[in-house]
């Protein structure tokens, strides 16, 4: 089985776990199975605006393993970002929910509420009952000095009516006003990943996500092994058209997959080949034999597109050439 390798999930929440107010089918009976094969779990989110113990509340509810201790949330992970920044008992602008000013006070900080405080730092995290006034607030101190750090920078937020501004969208606000750049916490950046092993004491950790941009780009920065789903945002196309830094190791249909064997992708002659399917890359088209709705064709695709580009920058969806065999004769361009 996949999972056998590692001791660890580090998994990420909506799209994986959940979508919506609904749990995503054999989500939690994937997870239930975690302790029975050795395996740790971590649940890894960016939400700031909710306590680890309301997480796994709600996890609960919806028939998921969780307890607080196993909620490894982007307030968490900015309260200890900055306390490596500032002395205890330093004074902190914190502008976000009270989980946020909690996870401060437990670090030995102390939370304030204006500039004229002369904090030694803001600390910024999504909070739907923030106002202008607040990020001002912040602006000021910043000017002033203070360190930022910002629990984590999605510029969106799903909600059910639509997308709706994040806290990074937030954060560009006070970057406008004062041209200075935050610390940040949360995913993509490494800190939230690893502060979270670290606390499970574990050393082979696999991330699961939905999303590029951040599960999956944020566990590649901390050097772990990584997996996405394709149960919430990301694609089969945008995987494909992935730039390298956002590329994972496993592609998987949900978090079932983690309880079975992972296909080997041999190469030969640069056709790379994944159960029934294979696939070769040449002049920026990929040619392919295999069914479009068989993962092991998707699999293979990406083995030979990204083979052929191991270094993007930004994503790019090659062109696709579907052909009854793929062998060495039939690969155009070569």
């Amino acid at each position: 089985m996949l999972i056998d390798g590692y001791d660890a999930l580090l998994c990420d929440l909506d799209g994986v776990v959940y979508t919506g107010a609904d749990a995503i089918d054999g989500a939690a009976e994937a997870l239930d199975r975690l302790p029975a094969n050795g395996v740790s779990l971590g649940y890894v989110t960016n939400n700031a605006s909710r306590s680890a113990e309301q997480v796994a509340a709600h996890l609960r509810e919806l028939g998921a393993p969780a307890r607080a201790d196993q909620v490894f949330g982007s307030a968490w992970a900015g309260a200890a970002l900055l306390s490596r920044h500032v002395a205890p008992g330093s004074k902190v602008l914190v502008t976000g929910s009270r989980t946020l000013v909690h996870e401060v006070e437990a670090l030995g900080l102390v939370p304030v509420e204006t500039a004229d405080q002369r904090p030694a730092a803001v600390i910024q995290g999504f909070d739907p009952a923030l106002t202008w006034r607040d990020l001002a607030e912040a602006s000021f101190a910043i000017e002033a000095g203070a360190l930022w750090v910002a629990t984590n920078t999605d510029l969106t937020l799903p909600l059910p009516e639509g997308l709706a501004p994040g806290n990074g969208a937030l954060v560009v606000a006070i970057q406008t006003a004062t041209g200075a750049t935050p610390l940040v916490a949360g995913k993509p950046e490494s800190t939230l990943f690893t502060a979270a092993a670290q606390s499970l004491r574990v050393e082979t950790p696999l991330v699961i996500g939905d999303r590029l941009d951040t599960d999956i780009l944020g566990g590649n920065n901390a050097g772990m092994d990584t997996a996405v789903v394709l149960t919430g945002v990301d694609t089969v196309e945008s995987i494909l058209a992935a730039r390298t830094a956002e590329r994972p190791r496993y592609l998987l249909a949900n978090l079932g997959d983690l309880y079975k064997s992972y296909p080997q992708i041999p190469a030969a002659r640069g056709i790379y080949t994944c159960g029934s399917a294979s696939a070769t890359a040449a002049n920026g088209v990929v040619h392919y034999c295999g069914d479009r709705d068989d993962l092991d064709t998707w699999r293979a695709l990406c083995a030979a597109w990204w083979n052929a580009r191991p270094e993007m920058e930004a994503a790019q969806m090659p062109e696709l050439t579907a052909h009854a065999s793929i062998d060495a004769e039939s690969r155009l361009g070569n």
